[in-house]
């Protein structure tokens, strides 16, 4: 009877511990651990809508109305770089005039 007990102590305790890591034979690369997803991307300046912009003439971008929430303004010309995500940026090229980023912030 004390073997039987033995026995189903030794099942019972192997069974809660964890199993060993095995490392791969040799010449065999192991995958990488995946790596954590990103954050959904929260629009809350409307840039998602206005991706269509890019590449086309500035001229084209709307006229901002509330200069708080909303600026066009070239990659090279200096603006606030406060960060509030619901101002829309519309940025583009100074020598070509084409837009290169809608975004927020």
């Amino acid at each position: 009877m004390t073997r039987f007990l033995v026995a189903v102590a030794l099942l019972t305790l192997s069974a809660c511990s964890t199993p060993p890591q095995v490392a791969p034979p040799p010449g065999v690369i192991a995958a990488p651990p995946e790596a954590p997803k990103p954050a959904p991307v929260v629009d809350q300046c409307g840039a998602v809508d206005l991706q269509h912009l890019i590449g086309r003439s500035r001229l084209e971008a709307p006229v901002p109305l509330r200069p708080e929430r909303h600026r066009v303004a070239c990659t090279t010309c200096p603006v606030a770089q406060d960060f509030n995500e619901t101002r829309l940026n519309i940025l583009f090229d100074a020598g070509t005039g084409r837009i290169t980023e809608v975004r927020c912030g």
